[in-house]
């Protein structure tokens, strides 16, 4: 499925079901225990030096982590939390060579696959220290566990809903 149709998906399930998916207590909670992990690992990429890295691979060395392709992982419940979590989607593709949701500051998404979250080439794990790295691993299975804890959390309230 292209992935201008998962994103209408999303949008279509906000609009269904945002006011519901809303006033779920668990939902709310989940979203912002979902932010502060998102928040976590980021700022342990960055205190490992990791973001600095990956930008620079992107811009001098022409990535791959961000190809083109890698989009096809994302489900329109994976957009929908982005959603949920106040991101702006794209309508269109900033370069042909890469992500659709990469642009020129970086990924748009705050909620990403897991491929997203915890992929690190040989390159940066041999160059980064094993304290940072073990830190990282840490926040990100936080994000991870917290994230799909989410995602099954609205689909049982849309097969509730009917």
């Amino acid at each position: 499925m292209e992935t201008l149709q998962i994103l209408r998906q999303a949008e279509a399930l906000l609009e269904d079901y945002g006011p519901l998916f809303l006033s779920d207590p668990k939902i709310v909670d989940l979203l912002g225990r979902l932010e502060s992990a998102i928040e976590g690992s980021r700022e342990a990429m960055e205190r490992a030096g990791i973001s600095v890295a990956c930008s620079r691979c992107e811009k001098e060395e022409g990535g791959s982590c961000c190809g083109r392709g890698i989009e096809k992982h994302y489900t329109e419940w994976l957009l929908l939390v982005n959603l949920l979590l106040g991101v702006d989607l794209p309508s269109r593709r900033s370069d042909a060579r890469s992500c659709f949701f990469l642009d020129e500051s970086g990924c748009t998404l705050r909620a990403r696959h897991i491929i997203c979250i915890n992929y690190l080439c040989q390159d940066i794990l041999k160059k980064t220290d094993p304290i940072l790295i073990r830190e990282l691993r840490e926040k990100e299975g936080e994000e991870a566990l917290l994230l799909f804890a989410l995602v099954e959390r609205l689909k049982q309230r849309v097969r509730q809903h009917g």
